[in-house]
């Protein structure tokens, strides 16, 4: 890789849901994912779980299944305007704080001036749907030793 590059790949797709126990058996059941990891996250008001498929480490791209925890939630939002489907694609970074230095001097919005908590103490932020040209663009710093 070189040291221009600025992701070190796909970390996840997330899926907006209604239900997170019957997205997890759908998936389980019909498309063959495993659960891999399951959690509240108040601040962001969603229910999640982190699915996997084959020799599943955290270097293979995963599907996150987000559900609302209450109607103010984002993912409540995201489901009352456009019903369930692909909500977030997240890319895996090295350095959270130096890609968003440079996502900035290029003219990308961030959602949150600091990083936030996400999925298993990850490092989180959001590129604006506007500037990544209608995606919601998460980016994702892996918790330290599980860096790959």
């Amino acid at each position: 890789m070189e040291n221009s590059d600025l992701f070190i790949c796909i970390d996840h797709v997330g899926l907006a849901v209604p239900d997170l126990d019957e997205a997890v058996k759908f998936h389980t059941e019909v498309f063959g994912w495993r659960e891999l990891h399951r959690e509240v996250n108040e601040e962001q008001g969603v229910a999640e779980a982190m699915m996997g498929t084959g020799e599943q480490g955290a270097e293979n791209a995963k599907i996150q299944l987000l559900a609302p925890l209450n109607e103010n939630s984002t993912i409540a939002k995201f489901l009352t305007k456009n019903g369930p489907g692909m909500q977030q694609l997240a890319y895996r970074v090295a350095d959270l704080d130096h890609v968003s230095a440079v996502l900035k001097e290029r003219g990308m919005r961030l959602l949150f001036p600091e990083a936030k908590r996400g999925t298993g103490g990850s490092r989180i932020n959001f590129v604006h749907p506007k500037d990544a040209r209608g995606v919601l663009l998460e980016l994702v710093e892996l918790p330290k030793g599980e860096q790959h």
